[in-house]
């Protein structure tokens, strides 16, 4: 018997029996087998090789900041106290899908093992993703960690659609505003938001064609934004500088009102507000307009 199994073995599934053999094989440690306490679920707690251990690839950047203040803290109380969770794509390799920093700030601290909850079903590192909470994410960080997401499930699932996946994206929009983020990564998602969310739907079709799609709705953005950015640009001139700028002229063109019942399609809407941006008129705006939304609005886009 295993120095791990507490219980006869004959009880364990195969998966997770072949799972902890593995973890064994690559250097690793098994400390105990157990089932979760919400599904029962088996699991394994072991200490990993941290060589072998990385975040998933489609995950958000490493922030320096907050692997800093994590390697202050462990080094202030001498312990690393919070396991990461882990999958095992294949053997001799582990992906943590909600411990990247951790990760990171034990590397700099020269650490050995990683202590980790390795789940047997590596599907579920595309869940865990939507409930994690080891840093907060920003809007930019959620929307280029759903479109990653998406990439990887595109290969790894082609038949699949975006409602397949609708608990891990959590809402549409994150996906055309991550495409948006890759090739900008100052773009004012904060402004667009509003409108986005209102507006975008998953889609019914196959990933695949489903990007095919979402590469198109970003050019209706970006369209957009070129003439937003334009505008701000002619009231910059004019001397209105106002960090909720861009939400007020939005605001101000718009083709969605909150009394509408049948909101129009993504593809009318972004044309319409082109067409609106296209005319706006800057010599009619003054600075107390602008401050006085600011009031009433909601945060300025970042």
């Amino acid at each position: 018997m295993a120095p791990w199994t507490t219980f006869p073995a004959k009880r364990l599934p195969g998966e997770a029996q072949a799972l902890a053999e593995q973890v064994e094989r690559d250097g690793g440690h098994v400390l105990s087998i157990f089932q979760d306490p919400v599904g029962d679920h088996w699991q394994l707690f072991c200490l990993l090789p941290i060589g072998q251990v990385e975040a998933t690839p489609y995950q958000r950047d490493l922030s320096p900041t907050h692997v800093k203040r994590l390697q202050e803290v462990m080094r202030k109380i001498d312990r690393f106290v919070d396991p990461i969770v882990a999958v095992s794509p294949k053997p001799g390799l582990y992906w943590t899908p909600n411990g990247h920093h951790r990760l990171a700030a034990l590397r700099k601290l020269k650490g050995k093992a990683v202590p980790a909850i390795l789940i047997p079903e590596a599907a579920v590192a595309y869940q865990i993703l939507a409930l994690n909470t080891e840093k907060a994410h920003n809007l930019k960080e959620k929307s280029l960690e759903v479109i990653r997401m998406y990439r990887a499930l595109a290969e790894q699932a082609p038949r699949d659609t975006e409602e397949d996946y609708a608990f891990q994206f959590e809402s549409a929009h994150f996906i055309t505003l991550g495409l948006l983020y890759e090739q900008h990564k100052r773009f004012a998602g904060g402004a667009f938001s509003p409108i986005l969310r209102r507006v975008d739907r998953f889609l019914k079709v196959t990933l695949p064609k489903g990007l095919a799609e979402r590469e198109h709705r970003a050019g209706l953005v970006r369209q957009a934004d070129e003439l937003l950015s334009g505008i701000v640009d002619k009231l910059k001139t004019r001397g209105l500088r106002h960090p909720y700028v861009k939400n007020f002229v939005l605001a101000r063109t718009t083709p969605l009102t909150r009394a509408r019942k049948t909101l129009p399609s993504f593809e009318v809407t972004f044309r319409k507000l082109a067409e609106n941006l296209h005319e706006f008129d800057v010599t009619r705006i003054r600075y107390e307009d602008i401050a006085r939304s600011a009031l009433m609005g909601p945060p300025p886009a970042g």
